[in-house]
């Protein structure tokens, strides 16, 4: 129906995002990460939507992988019933009906056949049956982060590798009656994907029909085939391939060696057939090995992409020139209430944010940068508690405790334990207190990217308490207001402008300036002298950013400044900045 979708949004922001926008048409993500939260969150929509519930408490066997297959079946009814009420309601043009209509682009199919349907009497029957055999939900997706698959114990024993927090949620997601996809991101887990091998729903049926389907983020094409040809040897077939940005994106960063998202995707769509022809006929050949169905020509592929797209012309520029699927609009959509999870602190803090209050912390516990908004409550509780002696989060929930220790670096044990290893070194009053802040920098954000839900629809908050941590992309500078999702939905399609007035350069010269300021603050706080290898590193990411500036210039060659909205002058600029960065 449309071709933008909304991404996962930390823990809690879409954590129910397909009730508010599936059943008109829009697909979204939802995060598997905390079935805490996701069993309040079930006996809140059970309670609001006359659902019978009983309690999944964690005494009940393999009761995380349940707590998921119950909240998206949960999920998966109320969409349905929302979507039979529309399609019910068209007669009388029902006001969920017209929304449906209205949000579409105008390009659509279904929409110009509205507008016929509105004007020839004669035809309005069928015409409106045409629509309605036509419309379709969005897809109720899912994602697992892959690094976050801590061992789980009972009893104080180790249970056996699929009760792992990752495998659990993904047996969670193929138990479900959903017809949907799951979101692989952080990277690949060997252990993780062979699990795949054992759920009956990602093989192609009798019919040669995928019930579930695997969605990866991706950041290069490399990445891509690498993980793609690993699936097919096990007979399975990866759907999408979600490229992402590694620095303009919100959430987790994963920055390449200086490989810009214009080349990547340009790489993409030059080898599309390639991915798909070397895929298949491994897909083809394990499934016959395998003895199941095998169907005659390559599943259908998607690729997509998002990360710093904010305007109507870029998304379109994104979809006709790579010939791409779908655009995911992330961070802007945490300004619409109407559709995620934001409590009003976080969202006029949000709505508040300048360029300089977005910026790349060590904040996450994972070891990976992470976008930070300034002055979010979670920080400046972790502040607090670092300036009282306890430096630390009590870690109720421990998802992240994935570390050698079994312990999460933003937990208060783990940073203790840390600090009094720091005490006995006896360093000089500069070099404690580096030490003591690369400690206590990390931050409890598996229960504050999850708060804003409860906070939102006054739950309970005993655990969790009142902080938040968000972590929106740098693109959210450029946003400054909240709107609902007919405006933000217009933006995308070109019918209105939410751009707070000022000069916001192109998505692609946004993110090259993102990777020098990357590149030269890591150079910068790097222990001098440099080692030959940190030295070969730091050149080769120069020269990475280098070509990827020639291919912008060679695509303005090419299709002109208007036509791709890249500024030749800033490109310029910043290329000589480039050339001036000394490495030695």
């Amino acid at each position: 129906m449309h071709n933008f979708h909304i991404p996962v949004m930390g823990i809690g922001f879409t954590v129910d995002t397909p009730v508010k926008v599936a059943h008109l048409g829009i697909s979204s993500v939802i995060s598997l990460l905390d079935d805490i939260l996701i069993e309040k969150m079930r006996e809140f929509y059970c309670n609001k939507f006359e659902i019978p519930y009983q309690e999944i408490s964690n005494k009940v066997e393999d009761f995380r992988a349940k707590r998921i297959t119950t909240y998206l079946n949960t999920i998966d009814k109320i969409v349905k019933d929302k979507f039979t009420e529309l399609k019910n309601s068209a007669s009388e043009l029902g006001k969920e009906f017209e929304k449906y209509l209205e949000l579409l682009p105008d390009i659509s199919p279904i929409k110009q056949k509205f507008i016929e349907f509105q004007q020839d009497v004669h035809k309005k029957k069928d015409n409106l049956q045409w629509i309605l055999n036509n419309l379709t939900v969005g897809d109720i997706d899912v994602n697992i982060m892959t690094k976050l698959d801590k061992s789980n114990y009972l009893n104080g024993e180790i249970q056996p590798v699929e009760f792992n927090d990752a495998h659990a949620a993904l047996r969670g997601f193929a138990n479900s009656n959903l017809n949907s996809s799951v979101v692989l991101s952080a990277g690949m887990n060997p252990r993780l994907y062979a699990y795949f091998e054992k759920l009956n729903d990602f093989y192609p049926d009798e019919n040669g029909f995928l019930k579930k389907k695997i969605i990866l983020k991706v950041s290069d094409y490399r990445s891509a085939i690498i993980q793609g040809k690993f699936f097919a040897k096990k007979g399975l077939w990866v759907s999408e391939y979600r490229i992402e940005s590694g620095l303009n994106c919100g959430g987790h960063a994963f920055p390449t060696q200086g490989y810009l998202m214009g080349p990547i995707l340009e790489e993409f769509k030059n080898n599309r057939s390639e991915l798909i022809k070397s895929t298949f006929e491994l897909y083809t050949a394990s499934l016959t090995a395998l003895q199941r169905t095998c169907p005659q020509q390559p599943p259908s592929i998607k690729i997509t992409a998002q990360g710093g797209v904010g305007t109507h012309e870029e998304h379109e520029f994104l979809l006709n020139y790579y010939q791409l699927n779908s655009i995911g609009w992330g961070s802007p959509f945490l300004l619409v209430p109407e559709v995620v999870n934001v409590d009003n602190h976080t969202l006029q803090l949000l709505s508040d944010a300048k360029e300089k209050d977005l910026y790349l912390s060590n904040t996450s516990p994972l070891g990976v940068p992470f976008n930070t908004l300034r002055s979010n409550t979670k920080d400046i509780e972790k502040q607090e508690w670092i300036n009282s002696g306890k430096p630390g989060s009590p870690c109720p929930k421990k998802y992240g405790a994935i570390n050698m220790e079994g312990l999460c670096t933003g937990s208060r044990q783990y940073q203790r334990t840390k600090i009094k290893e720091l005490d006995a070194l006896n360093l000089n009053e500069a070099d404690y207190k580096k030490a003591f802040d690369k400690i206590t920098v990390k931050s409890c954000i598996c229960v504050g990217l999850g708060t804003t839900p409860l906070l939102v629809n006054d739950l309970d908050i005993k655990v969790e308490g009142l902080a938040v941590s968000v972590c929106p992309g740098p693109n959210l500078a450029y946003f400054d207001k909240v709107v609902s999702l007919k405006e933000m939905v217009d933006h995308i399609y070109g019918r209105t402008n939410l751009l707070r007035e000022n000069n916001r350069p192109n998505m692609f010269v946004n993110e090259l300036v993102l990777y020098l300021n990357y590149l030269t603050t890591d150079i910068n706080d790097a222990e001098k002298p440099l080692s030959a290898k940190q030295i070969d590193y730091y050149k080769n990411f120069k020269e990475n950013l280098l070509k990827g500036i020639g291919y912008y210039f060679s695509l303005v060659e090419n299709l002109g400044e208007a036509n791709c909205s890249i500024n030749l002058d800033l490109l310029q600029k910043y290329k000589q900045d480039l050339d001036n960065l000394i490495i030695n």
